[in-house]
C-alpha cells in the first residue's frame, strides 16, 4: 500500500505496526487500533513476548484474532506495515526510526528519542547519547492542537510526554498572548503509577509502598522539564523557564497538573476562560471548563480528552491553570493515534471518539 493513497477515499486500510507492543503505551495503542476504521494492526513486536500469542501476554486482548508477537527486525518489518508506532522505551527508537524512514515508512515515536532538538540535552536528562542527531531537526513535535500543519507534512513525529502535554495545553495560550511572565512559572504534576511504565521495578512503585501514599520524585530534575521549556520558548520567542515538581499517587492511570504563572497584565476569571476557549474552539479533544469548575482525572479516564480550567488569583497576581488527562490516552497512545490520523490525511478523531470511562 502506498502512503500517497491515504486519505483519498479508498477503502484499503493502513497497515500499522507497534514496536514495544507489551508495554503500557504499546498495549493502549493496540487497543485503540482495533477500533480504528481506517487502520489495521498488521504486526506487533515485543522482545520479551516474541513468539507468544498477543492475548496471552496481554489478557485484556484475549480472543482477539491476531498473529503472534515477533522480535523487531527492520528488514522484515518494512514488508509488514506502512506506519509504525515506536513504543519500546526511551533510547530504543533511534536506530529503528533511521531504518524505517530510509524505507519510506512513517513513524510516531511514543518515547522521548526525538522530543528535544538539542542532542546535548539527552545525556543530561535521559542519560544516553543521541544516536541519530540528524533526525532531531526533522522530527515534528506532536502536540496535535498546536502543530497540526507540520504534523500533516511529517514522516517522523515525536509524541510529547504526558506531563508535557498537560502543561503545554494549559500554558501555551497564555504564553502565546504574552499575558504571563516567562519566568517564575511553577508546575505541580500528579500522575498514576502507570506513568512509570510496565517494567518499573523500583520498590517505590510496589503496591505496599504506593498504596495510600502521595510521593514527590525528580523535583526540578524531571526529564519533561526541557521539553516543556523548549516548546514554550519557541511560542514566546524568548527563553521560558519553569520549576516542575511531579508526584505519583496510587491510581493506575490519570494525570492532573496545577500550574502557577505570574500575570504580565491584569485579567479576571472570565478573561482567562475566554482566552482558553477561543484558542481551543473546535478542538475535539480539549474541553475548556467554565469558571469555577475544575478538572478531575476520573472525567478523562480511558479517553483522549484533556480538560482545562483557569482561576485568577488577584491577590498574588497569578493565574492558576489546571489540566487533567489520561497519561496513557492523551498523554501517550491517544495522542499518538491522533498524530497518525493527521499524518495520513484521516479525520483527526478517527478511532478516538470514545467517551471517558465512568466511574
Amino acid at each position: 500500500m502506498s502512503l500517497s493513497s491515504l486519505g483519498t477515499g479508498k477503502t484499503e486500510k493502513l497497515r500499522v505496526a507497534v514496536v514495544g507492543a507489551t508495554g503500557y503505551s504499546g498495549a493502549e495503542t493496540i487497543r485503540l487500533l482495533f477500533n480504528h476504521p481506517r487502520a489495521i494492526l498488521s504486526a506487533a513486536y515485543s522482545t520479551s513476548g516474541a513468539g507468544q500469542v498477543l492475548g496471552l501476554v496481554l489478557p485484556s486482548l484475549r480472543n482477539i484474532e491476531f498473529s503472534k508477537l515477533e522480535e523487531f527486525d527492520a528488514s522484515h518489518a518494512v514488508e509488514q506495515a506502512d506506519f509504525f508506532f515506536l513504543a519500546g522505551g526511551h533510547g530504543r527508537a533511534m536506530a529503528a526510526a533511521v531504518q524505517l524512514l530510509d524505507q519510506g515508512k512513517k513513524c510516531v515515536d511514543i518515547g522521548a528519542d526525538f522530543r528535544l532538538k538539542d542532542p546535548a540535552l539527552y545525556p543530561e536528562w535521559y542519560k544516553f547519547e543521541h544516536g541519530a542527531p540528524a533526525l532531531l531537526k526533522e522530527a515534528v513535535y506532536g502536540l496535535s492542537e498546536w502543530n497540526r500543519a507540520k504534523i500533516r507534512a511529517a514522516r517522523l513525529v515525536a509524541n510529547p510526554g504526558c506531563y508535557a502535554t498537560a502543561a503545554l495545553l494549559a500554558l501555551a495560550p497564555f504564553v502565546d498572548k504574552r499575558v504571563v511572565a516567562t519566568q517564575g512559572i511553577v508546575i505541580n504534576g500528579v500522575s498514576g503509577i502507570s506513568g512509570a511504565g510496565r517494567s518499573a521495578t523500583e520498590l517505590a512503585y510496589h503496591f505496599p509502598e504506593a498504596a495510600e501514599n502521595c510521593r514527590a520524585y525528580r523535583v526540578a530534575a524531571h526529564q519533561h522539564t526541557p521539553e516543556i521549556e523548549q516548546e514554550l520558548s519557541q511560542i514566546a520567542g524568548e527563553q521560558v523557564q519553569v520549576t516542575f515538581a511531579p508526584h505519583v499517587v496510587p491510581a493506575s492511570r490519570g494525570l492532573l497538573a496545577t500550574i502557577f504563572a505570574p500575570l504580565a497584565e491584569q485579567m479576571d476569571d472570565d478573561d482567562a476562560f475566554d482566552l482558553l476557549y477561543e484558542r481551543y474552539r473546535g478542538a475535539t479533544f480539549v474541553r475548556v471548563l467554565p469558571p469555577g469548575t475544575f478538572p478531575e482525572t476520573k472525567n478523562v479516564r480511558g479517553s483522549n480528552f484533556c480538560d482545562l480550567s483557569a482561576k485568577v488569583d488577584k491577590r498574588t497576581g497569578r493565574v492558576v491553570l489546571m489540566s487533567a488527562l489520561d497519561n496513557l490516552g492523551k498523554g501517550a497512545a491517544g495522542q499518538a493515534v491522533q498524530n497518525m490520523n493527521l499524518m495520513c490525511g484521516f479525520d483527526e478523531a478517527e478511532g478516538l471518539w470514545t467517551p471517558p470511562i465512568y466511574p
